[in-house]
């Protein structure tokens, strides 16, 4: 085994190298133990080694004596709100996310329908270290039941959040690329209610990729022509599992996945007063709309949990990560593609303005990213060389190190999702960032062996 990362977030591995079915049955089969043989919501994304992930599963709970609630193929929030709405005990989403095709993974949702917090996970992976499964004997063995119309309650959530007949008057055109991912089964059935005219890109939730995964800009080419060609008002991007969203705007600009929660908190927050949170990697436009709106804003730890639990703490309006993560409350504990959209499109209407121009009105940052493999033992080397490197910054440590100056930042810290040292960099201008960055990653190479 060489590819498998267990967290208190869930689990994620290279399918055959990592990644067995023997492994995800006792994965789920702990899970059953936690939720003492209760109802389980399971769902997957549209991955082609989804069904062999799908009856490892449902082997395991179950195994454990659970009653599984089989979503079949719906997004990740769509799993979350179906926890909390048909009362079960939890849920179980399989998914990579934006990994690559050969990968996929485990992520588990608490009885509220929220991602695992650290307490929970913790606890999952005890249970799964100590193999302390209790598989039931064969009378206690649980039972399988479909869910009909999964993503309509969470559609139905979302509606409610916006002024559905004012969007609808726009009737937007919207082109949305949905990548074979599972948002294909709700993302453009949500647009559709909204009024849109939708052109729609990878509608068959297959898991047949047509790019990479990972809704950034040099795999979006297609959705910025797209939305050019047929003179659109936006451009959609979805993650497989569609809970993060990138946005190209009316002239067929990636104005990115920084910009999505960007836009939510500008709208959210411009007529319902409340705190923010995002994580440590998150733009500092967020930041600047939060002043701006005479909100109050914190970041948290990167990781959903880490954010969501902030967000509890500080009982948040709002929240997210930059990775185009928005996280509303009144849906969900999940980052959601659907909310971004419902809340852009919202915007749009209420400002009677274009993408464009709402993108350009908001406060310019370059943000760089950047990733290099490096063993997780040799984060601290890297981290104590860039702050020795670095020591006019303001240092942050925690979640591996943030480098704070007046108007710029960097962050080095180690993936939560793969095997990989992640180096984000943010300023004013695009060469500074892109130079504090490419400094940053000099600086690690030089000082580990990657």
């Amino acid at each position: 085994m060489t590819t498998r990362i267990l967290s208190i977030s869930g689990l994620r591995g290279v399918v055959g190298d990592g990644l067995d079915p023997v492994y995800v049955a006792k994965f789920a089969g702990a899970l059953g133990t936690m939720f003492s043989g209760g109802k389980v919501v399971v769902a997957r994304d549209g991955r082609s080694t989804g069904p062999m992930m799908h009856h490892a599963v449902v082997s395991g709970l179950l195994a454990a004596g659970c009653e599984v609630l089989d979503a079949g193929i719906c997004t990740t929030p769509t799993c979350g709100v179906l926890v909390q709405h048909l009362g079960a005990a939890g849920g179980l989403q399989i998914t990579a996310s934006h990994n690559p095709i050969e990968w996929n993974g485990l992520k588990p949702f608490a009885p509220d329908g929220s991602v695992f917090n650290r307490d929970l996970g913790q606890q999952l992976i005890q249970i799964l270290e100590e193999e302390a499964i209790v598989w039931k004997s064969w009378s206690g063995t649980g039972n399988v039941s479909s869910i009909t119309d999964p993503s309509e309650p969470h559609i139905r959530r979302v509606l409610r959040l916006v002024d559905g007949t004012a969007v609808r008057k726009h009737k937007f055109k919207v082109v949305i690329d949905c990548n074979h991912g599972s948002g294909a089964t709700c993302g453009p059935r949500l647009l559709e209610q909204l009024g849109c005219e939708v052109v729609v890109l990878g509608g068959i939730p297959d898991g047949r990729f047509e790019h990479i995964p990972e809704p950034i800009e040099q795999n979006l080419g297609d959705l910025c022509q797209a939305v050019v060609t047929h003179q659109a008002d936006a451009g959609f991007a979805q993650d497989p599992d569609a809970d993060r969203l990138a946005i190209v705007d009316n002239t067929g600009r990636y104005i990115g996945e920084e910009l999505t929660l960007a836009l939510a908190a500008d709208h959210v927050l411009s007529t319902r007063k409340g705190p923010l949170v995002v994580n440590g990697s998150t733009s500092r436009i967020t930041m600047d709309i939060a002043r701006r709106h005479q909100c109050p804003f914190y970041r948290a730890f990167v990781g959903e949990a880490h954010v969501c639990a902030k967000m509890r703490a500080v009982q948040a309006v709002l929240g997210g990560e930059g990775n185009g993560g928005v996280i509303e409350p009144q849906v969900g504990y999940v980052r959601d593609s659907l909310v971004s959209m419902a809340y852009v499109l919202d915007g749009l209407s209420s400002k009677q303005c274009t993408l464009e121009s709402w993108a350009d009105a908001l406060p310019f940052y370059t943000i760089v990213k950047d990733k290099l493999e490096c063993p997780r033992e040799s984060v601290a080397d890297a981290c104590a060389a860039l702050q020795t490197s670095f020591a006019d910054a303001e240092a942050q440590e925690g979640d591996g190190l943030r480098l704070d100056w007046d108007d710029r930042w960097v962050q080095v810290r180690a993936s939560n999702t793969e095997p990989v040292l992640r180096v984000i960099a943010e300023a004013p201008e695009t060469e500074d960032a892109r130079a504090l960055c490419r400094r940053a990653m000099e600086i690690v190479k030089s000082t580990v062996k990657v």
